[in-house]
């Protein structure tokens, strides 16, 4: 039968009681973690968000009714204990941060009762994702998770103290705003009061920070929700937190600095890990040509080398022929693994074909100083050393090359080379190696909508000096952005913006937008824009995978309360789900079950 506290008031957490509250009476309250019953006495682990601490009911001690109780003591028996703090007289844990102490009970409450968990609340375990999303609220008591959230309320404390002191204004922007499709999918929320409008959750604060720096607050932050219906993977949910800032009357250098400075206050008091500043910077072009990716991890070598120019008048098709379609050749030397098995190599291959690689080239630099290769005899020997040399080989390694247009030798390569790292162990979570890439190209290319699309937003400013490339050759024009990365994943990202009526005009002509389309899409923020706009520019992290990286996790559902799984859904409480008739009327929204009507068509 549960009791209640009557007036008891816990005096510590678990681990705030220490060997300078020896002799003193205190009272803690928890979670039974572990019963040890010894006949006359009785062991508890009792378990808090601090940690854990022993405690002891010697039958001497409590009241014969105080010991039948801790007798009946189950895990996760929520339990309030009064006794005094005493020395272990033998079997100290050094584990634990109360290992030297333990509080000898006088009196007993069990305050709830409760069934035998699914799982072990303990930090290591094997239990599957699925049973333990399903009771997440027993899955958030493990100790490792609640470390995560823990270090995640107090890097959201610091970044608030930080930019406060950097004369920030934190401003709450709206969740109910207008669908503005030009990036990833929205999520929409019909209108009961406006029957067929719909409201957007925001992908992004980004229009109305805009706009408070056409308001004049200068420097704005947020600790924003946002929402993006797009496909699932270990660095994404449907919803997440930005960490978002916008500054008035800067440029480039201006942002990084602030930020720079607050990452290395976060490094430093949250994980005791000191970042040297400047962070290195780098520009997308040679990101792309160094690491084949515009996030790349740095930890490790193994970068691409350009050798299109050796194997331009080689025998080997597949070379030529990537070059003639304006294509290129890289490789990357993966040091030391020249014996890797035929079938670990063609496990490579595969993978190069899932990143649109129609194949894998190798060659193999025997201890010998002579060569073993899927290609060396359409080479001659003169070709095979050159390749060698760029590839900084010596014996003992492997040689991997990838040919195809620029897009696709980069995606594979840079794949790979993260995949072979992570198969060799390269890949320290121990290290954290940060980088700005900067001068990211303007636009993109959608063969699919047949027009130039931004590769971040309608609103990057380009590179001044690639101006005039708007109209001659919008493709090699250069953003004003910067992405700051960490381990190979981009933690945030921004630009500085186009506050310029003339330039932000042709921004939307290049997109293919008439100043129809512009202004029923963005109308609200370019008629502000009229009124005397500052220059500005912002940034925004997402504070989810920040805090994934400083908690050495592999995936942001390790670090958010409740998390969805790979469909968007939640395990816990089986959202999304239907809703009633009569909520549908009221919306003027009417269901069609599709997948009947496709089963009927199939039938007929």
């Amino acid at each position: 039968m549960a009791e209640s506290m009557k007036g008891l008031k816990r005096t510590h957490r678990c681990t705030e009681v220490s060997n300078k509250n020896i002799g003193e009476t205190v009272t803690v309250m928890g979670w039974v973690q572990k019963r040890r019953n010894l006949g006359s006495l009785i062991f508890i682990d009792l378990r808090d968000r601090s940690g854990i601490l022993q405690i002891v009911f010697d039958e001497n001690d409590v009241l014969a009714e105080g010991f039948a109780k801790a007798e009946t003591l189950r895990s996760e028996f929520v339990i309030a204990v009064v006794g005094k703090v005493t020395k272990r007289e033998a079997a100290v844990n050094e584990n634990l941060a109360t290992g030297d102490i333990e509080i000898r009970a006088t009196e007993l409450r069990i305050l709830s009762e409760a069934l035998t968990p699914p799982f072990p609340i303990e930090s290591d375990t094997n239990t599957k994702d699925e049973l333990r999303l399903k009771y997440r609220y027993l899955d958030l008591r493990r100790p490792n998770l609640q470390r995560n959230l823990m270090m995640r309320s107090k890097a959201a404390t610091l970044i608030r103290t930080f930019l406060d002191e950097e004369g920030f204004l934190e401003i709450e922007t709206p969740m109910l705003t207008k669908s503005t499709p030009e990036g990833a999918r929205d999520y929409l929320v019909p209108s009961r009061v406006h029957p067929g409008n719909f409201y957007a959750l925001p992908q992004s604060p980004q229009l109305f920070k805009q706009l408070l720096m056409c308001s004049g607050y200068d420097r704005y932050f947020q600790l924003a929700r946002c929402f993006r219906d797009e496909d699932l993977r270990a660095d994404r949910q449907p919803e997440f937190t930005q960490v978002d800032m916008e500054l008035s009357f800067v440029d480039v250098d201006d942002v990084i600095d602030v930020n720079e400075r607050l990452l290395a206050k976060l490094f430093k008091e949250i994980i005791g890990v000191d970042v040297p500043l400047p962070i290195q910077r780098m520009t997308w072009q040679e990101a792309m040509d160094r690491f084949g990716s515009d996030k790349p991890d740095t930890r490790f070598g193994m970068e691409l080398k350009n050798v299109s120019d050796i194997v331009k008048t080689c025998g080997f098709g597949v070379f030529t022929g990537a070059l003639e379609n304006g294509g290129s050749v890289r490789g990357i030397n993966a040091n030391g693994q020249g014996n890797m098995p035929r079938k670990k190599i063609d496990a490579l291959v595969e993978f190069a074909k899932g990143y649109g690689a129609k194949g894998l080239a190798y060659l193999v630099i025997n201890e010998d100083g002579t060569y073993k290769s899927s290609f060396a005899k359409f080479m001659t020997e003169d070709e095979l050393k050159a390749l060698t040399e760029r590839l900084d080989g010596k014996p003992g390694d492997l040689l991997l090359f990838a040919a195809d247009k620029n897009k696709i030798v980069y995606d594979v390569l840079g794949a790979l080379r993260i995949h072979i790292a992570d198969e060799l162990g390269l890949l320290d979570k121990n290290t954290f190696n940060f980088l700005w890439v900067t001068e990211f190209p303007l636009l993109e290319y959608s063969e699919e909508q047949g027009r130039y699309v931004a590769m971040h937003h309608p609103f990057t400013m380009p590179m001044e000096e690639d101006l005039p490339l708007l109209d001659t050759d919008p493709g090699k024009v250069r953003a004003k952005a910067y992405d700051i990365v960490l381990n190979g994943t981009e933690i945030g990202g921004g630009s500085v913006r186009i506050y310029q009526s003339d330039v932000q005009e042709k921004m939307f002509e290049v997109l293919g937008f008439s100043k129809e389309d512009a202004y029923e899409r963005f109308g609200f923020l370019l008629n502000a824009f009229k009124y005397g706009v500052p220059p500005h520019a912002g940034l925004a992290y997402g504070l989810d995978r920040l805090i994934m990286l400083m908690a050495k996790e592999d995936s942001i559902r390790e670090v958010i309360a409740f998390p969805k799984v790979k469909d968007a859904s939640c395990l816990m409480t089986d959202a999304p789900n239907v809703v009633d008739d009569k909520q549908l009327e009221d919306l003027c929204i009417a269901c069609t079950e599709v997948e009947k009507k496709e089963e009927d068509a199939a039938q007929q």
